[in-house]
């Protein structure tokens, strides 16, 4: 055993970057559909030269996934070489394909025949609805969004930087009528083992405490969450409102993820990891899972290191890991979004930011004494 207590959380220091790819041999590529009436796009998280070990965990009454089959443990596949999460509702799956054609030229894939050049990529694809939030309903990622996708993250250096926000697959996303978008963070534990997440955020229900105006993934975090001034909140609460009230579209959302690892863990722990990420969501969007949301976690191993033979529940420490690299995921993606105004009549989202400005520090007077002149309710 590590002597480590597993059976309560602990709050661990993030990787270099506080980012999916600070898990060696992970990139992470963005493309957005182009127009004036887009607004939508494909994120796709690519694997190192060989693959990863991959599972998915899809917990959403609604989903729009994939190749995600060929990740049951009992089947055939046993590595992947890149995962895509996509706007554009089922129809953006199409973006899979420009992946796949582009898997195909670098000769990665599941070999097929005598050539090496005889592969087929297997790329396992969700997506999350965004359709005509730019204004136009036939706008949204298809092979050619997928292929300059997965060429952003192929020029991408080794532990690079991931753009966040309003980017990619979280380009139209929301969150109840806050603007979603995409965040990442990591875990760095102390056995030297990496995990990390990197979440779409576009959920039908809500990210946000309407008491007090706290994200709820902020709750039990590193630091106290501090609440904004009441005046601020209440200001907050009316435009949010107004924005709901003229909003008359059903919430089609999904919040989809990936969380990964360089511990080499087999496909039936890889499993488990996507398993108990979801209680990310859970800590963070409330409620979830529903009928019109079709959440779905991937996880991925790279394998470069390995848990403690000698602890039979070594993966313990991962699983928390993974389910709190999601939560401040899903926290980063909220911040990092930037609001959007009835464009093209696609609806009104404005981002938490414009409501309640940036964090304040944790000794901050709760009452707003400290915040800013130009805080949103000056």
């Amino acid at each position: 055993m590590t002597g480590q207590d597993t059976t309560a959380p602990t709050q661990q220091a993030p990787g270099r970057r506080d980012a999916l790819t600070d898990v060696p041999g992970l990139r992470v590529g963005h493309a957005r559909v182009a127009g004036d009436g887009a607004l939508s796009g494909t994120t796709v998280v690519l694997a190192p030269e060989g693959g990863a070990v991959a599972a998915v965990d899809v917990r959403g009454g609604g989903p729009g996934t994939r190749e995600t089959d060929a990740l049951d443990p009992r089947n055939l596949v046993e590595r992947i070489d890149a995962v895509v999460l996509t706007g554009g509702s089922a129809f953006g799956l199409d973006a899979a394909s420009g992946v796949m054609a582009w898997l195909e030229e670098q000769g990665r894939g599941v070999r097929v025949g005598p050539d090496p050049a005889q592969v087929v990529p297997v790329v396992p694809a969700a997506c999350l609805f965004d359709l005509g939030r730019g204004g136009d309903w036939r706008a949204r990622p298809d092979a050619t969004t997928g292929r300059a996708a997965v060429e952003d993250a192929a020029r991408t250096e080794p532990g690079a930087a991931v753009t966040e926000g309003c980017v990619g697959a979280g380009t139209g996303a929301v969150a109840g009528q806050l603007k979603g978008g995409v965040g990442t963070a990591s875990v760095l534990l102390p056995s030297g083992i990496t995990v990390a997440a990197l979440a779409v955020v576009n959920a039908a229900g809500s990210v946000l405490d309407p008491r007090t105006g706290v994200l709820y993934g902020e709750y039990g975090g590193a630091e106290p969450a501090v609440a904004p001034a009441p005046e601020i909140h209440e200001t907050a609460q009316r435009r949010l409102a107004q924005a709901r009230d003229a909003d008359t579209r059903p919430p089609l959302n999904t919040t989809l993820a990936v969380v990964a690892t360089d511990a080499a863990l087999g496909r039936a722990q890889a499993q488990k990891l996507a398993g108990t990420a979801h209680d990310g969501l859970a800590r963070a969007i409330r409620p979830v899972h529903l009928l019109t949301d079709g959440d779905t976690v991937f996880a991925l191993s790279t394998g470069g290191r390995t848990l403690d033979p000698a602890n039979p529940i070594a993966l313990n420490d991962l699983l928390a890991a993974g389910a709190e690299a999601v939560t401040r995921a899903i926290v980063k993606a909220v911040r990092a979004a930037t609001g959007v105004n009835g464009r093209g009549g696609g609806g009104t989202y404005p981002a938490y930011g414009d409501l309640y400005g940036a964090p304040q520090p944790p000794d901050s007077a709760p009452d707003g004494g400290d915040r800013d002149a130009d805080s949103p309710s000056a």
